[in-house]
């Protein structure tokens, strides 16, 4: 199978049954992205097909060979990181990092949905592109932070979206119902 992931074309022949998270990790020696629940429910693996966010847990890897595929790898290198892996940086957006690929992979391809007039769950309305903390919040739910940096994360993202004035972390804290 012929594959396009982080601008790299890579060749693998494996099983017909290996998820596009598994093809990355054990066969290309892509890591960034981690396996956490492998059920789809704590966003760990989140990557980027055709610029959308998808848990990669859950995609086999022949589905996507046509496809331009980013990994957390494909964003930022060493000393010159995309404006979110900085902007986690800066505002402390993770504590173990575990989670903190699929949680920046996630905002890349959320900012880029918000960005596209897509509403989310609580948007007033389907004309609104205003990216308020419950907005970042409700776009962001597929992602569990189990060390719970989550008002850090809501600064980094609004910063990266032009909204740069930090919310105490109390009022962000409560926003997201931490």
């Amino acid at each position: 199978m012929h594959f396009t992931i982080n601008g790299q074309r890579h060749e693998a022949d494996v099983d017909l049954r290996t998820s596009l998270l598994d093809l990355c990790r054990e066969h290309l020696g892509l890591t960034g992205s981690k396996k956490g629940c492998d059920h789809g429910q704590c966003g760990a693996c989140t990557m980027l097909v055709n610029g959308r966010r998808i848990n990669a847990c859950l995609s086999l890897a022949v589905m996507h060979q046509d496809d331009e595929i980013v990994t957390i790898e494909g964003l930022g290198q060493v000393g010159n990181l995309h404006p979110l892996q900085d902007a986690f940086v800066r505002h402390d957006g993770y504590q173990c990092g575990y989670c903190t690929p699929g949680q920046i992979c996630s905002a890349v391809g959320m900012l880029d949905e918000q960005k596209k007039g897509w509403p989310s769950y609580v948007s007033e309305s389907l004309t609104d592109s205003e990216l308020t903390d419950a907005e970042i919040s409700e776009r962001m739910s597929g992602n569990i932070c189990r060390c719970a940096a989550y008002p850090n994360i809501v600064d980094a993202i609004r910063e990266v979206a032009g909204k740069g004035d930090r919310q105490p972390v109390l009022e962000a804290a409560k926003e997201i119902g931490a």
